[in-house]
């Protein structure tokens, strides 16, 4: 069968994709997903995400490789592999990132992709409620909802221990004012999650120009010469293939947007001999320049009640479904990341350059990757910390030839002094905070890691030992003008190809400060008007 547009990733940025290029009706459009659909009710309402932390029918599971500098720990990297991909099985806080990563965009041979280019494309996919501004849309499809008023009443402690020590408040992390402590926005409507697959693609099904192929395993994209005429799949133990009139378009994310290259013969010609793949483009950038944030958490028990108290017996629970289910309003409807805030690691930091989470809940991570957000014993809460812009750069490489087997994950954390460092400004900068009156007077003592953990060698020894990715992998398939450095140009298509483009957090120059979910999601509005104005 043949269309225009083929769509390899029913995620955050394919759905918005599917959408945008189906809606004139002109084009066909047929969007590839390797699961299946976001139809269980968990996928809507917010807290449902624990529920799909450790579903391996409805999240990939990958693990990296050992990573060395964390005392050689294989560490979790959950993916969605269901329609709406990551976006639908995420905590759903949105921060869009600062003003300058987007401008590092753009200094890295991007014309238009600086922060003031890609404003427009933000404001284009947002439904806010403060309507349209300078700053916000007020009727884009994706619904913002600030947490402000409703969260957890412990949040407002954070905020005043903050208030205390001088450091500046912020509003609204998406606005004018990014640095400080508040309280952040998530992607929720009504108390449901709003993914771009509810409100792009769900709208978009009934058109007869758009088909959606689900559990459609991407084998290799197709090539006649250098330009990319179709796909191949594999779909319930059939092989199908799939022509493409315009463009495939590759919307697998940072991990599986390079191992389909590479296993589509698009990569560094020394990784394909040693596949025995036939060499399409040699691209050694392809896989390349991975990152992420990586974050650790400190414990701390309570004297005053938290969500430890509500969600630690059946009759907390019941109240906090019966108010969800009468309001949708409470901790149900919204995400357990509640409060936190972008600080400066010390005076010499020209931007904030650490990014804070205040929950009001304590919760351990189980060992054997079984879901559990079970409450600690106690009135409890954490705060974690992670780098904002990490200088550490890892790979994505195909493990073998078998499209089925997960690629090799290697972020390669903490191999810079840069990002070691920040390690001990943002432990330090928590313990500061915490020494704040009003957190002091609510504080019976640090659980975890606890007064033994007192120097700076404590303290990464700490981080070494209990860190853990929040899941912004990104950067694979990096976007700029250096063909040995990147793989995309800054109209997102692919060195040397025609009829190939990447849309999705693989083209990242750069990890943004923060959740990486909303600059996806720009990335797609932003990448369908250039394939819109290529047609």
């Amino acid at each position: 069968m043949t269309y225009d547009y083929i769509i390899a990733g029913a995620g955050a940025a394919g759905c918005i994709l599917a959408n945008r290029l189906s809606a004139c009706g002109k084009h066909t459009v047929l969007l590839l997903e390797a699961g299946g659909k976001d139809s269980s009710l968990w996928f809507k309402i917010p807290v449902g995400f624990a529920k799909m932390y450790y579903n391996p029918t409805f999240n990939w599971m990958y693990y990296s490789q050992p990573q060395k500098q964390l005392n050689n720990r294989e560490i979790y990297a959950p993916r969605g592999k269901v329609q709406g991909g990551s976006g639908s099985i995420n905590a759903m806080v949105y921060v869009r990132g600062q003003a300058h990563d987007f401008d590092d965009w753009a200094a890295n041979g991007n014309d238009g992709w600086s922060f003031k280019d890609v404003l427009p494309y933000f404001r284009k996919l947002e439904n806010h409620p403060l309507g349209d501004s300078e700053y916000h849309g007020g009727s884009g499809p994706i619904s913002i909802t600030p947490m402000k008023g409703e969260t957890h009443p412990i949040c407002d402690v954070f905020l005043k221990g903050c208030d205390e020590l001088g450091y500046p408040h912020s509003d609204d992390f998406n606005g004018p004012k990014f640095e400080g402590s508040g309280i952040y926005d998530v992607n929720t409507k009504d108390g449901q999650r709003s993914s771009s697959s509810f409100a792009h693609l769900h709208p978009a099904l009934s058109r007869p120009n758009l088909t959606v192929e689900h559990y459609a395993l991407v084998d290799r994209v197709l090539f006649e010469n250098e330009r990319a005429s179709g796909i191949s799949v594999t779909q319930h133990g059939v092989v199908r293939t799939f022509q493409a009139r315009k463009e495939v378009i590759l919307c697998a994310g940072a991990v599986d947007t390079p191992k389909i290259l590479q296993l589509s013969g698009v990569a560094d010609q020394a990784l394909l001999a040693r596949h025995q793949i036939p060499l399409v483009k040699h691209l050694p950038a392809v896989g390349q320049n991975l990152q992420d944030h990586l974050c650790a958490s400190y414990y701390y028990k309570a004297n005053i009640p938290t969500l430890n108290d509500q969600l630690s017996s059946l009759f907390g629970q019941f109240k906090l479904g019966l108010k969800y289910l009468l309001t949708r309003k409470g901790a149900l409807a919204m995400s357990v990341n509640q409060a936190g805030g972008f600080f400066r690691g010390n005076e010499a930091q020209a931007n904030p350059n650490l990014q804070l989470y205040f929950n009001p809940l304590s919760y351990q991570i189980p060992k054997n990757n079984k879901a559990s957000l079970k409450p600690e014993p106690y009135s409890g809460f954490l705060l974690c910390f992670n780098p904002c812009r990490p200088t550490s750069r890892g790979h994505i490489e195909i493990k073998s030839k078998n499209p089925r087997d997960a690629a090799l994950i290697d972020p390669n954390y903490l191999s810079t002094q840069k990002d070691i460092d920040e390690v001990i400004q943002g432990s330090r900068l928590m313990r500061k905070i915490m020494q704040a009156p009003a957190l002091k007077s609510i504080t019976v003592a640090e659980v975890l890691p606890g007064p033994v953990v007192e120097s700076d060698e404590q303290m990464l020894q700490y981080f070494r030992e209990n860190s853990g990715s929040i899941y912004h992998l990104c950067g694979s398939c990096a976007m700029g003008a250096d063909v040995q450095k990147s793989v995309v140009d800054k109209q997102l298509k692919v060195h040397g190809l025609d009829g190939l483009r990447i849309v999705d957090a693989s083209i990242f120059p750069n990890v943004t400060s923060g959740n990486t979910h909303a600059a996806v999601l720009m990335v797609a509005e932003k990448g369908a008007d250039l394939i819109l104005q290529d047609a």
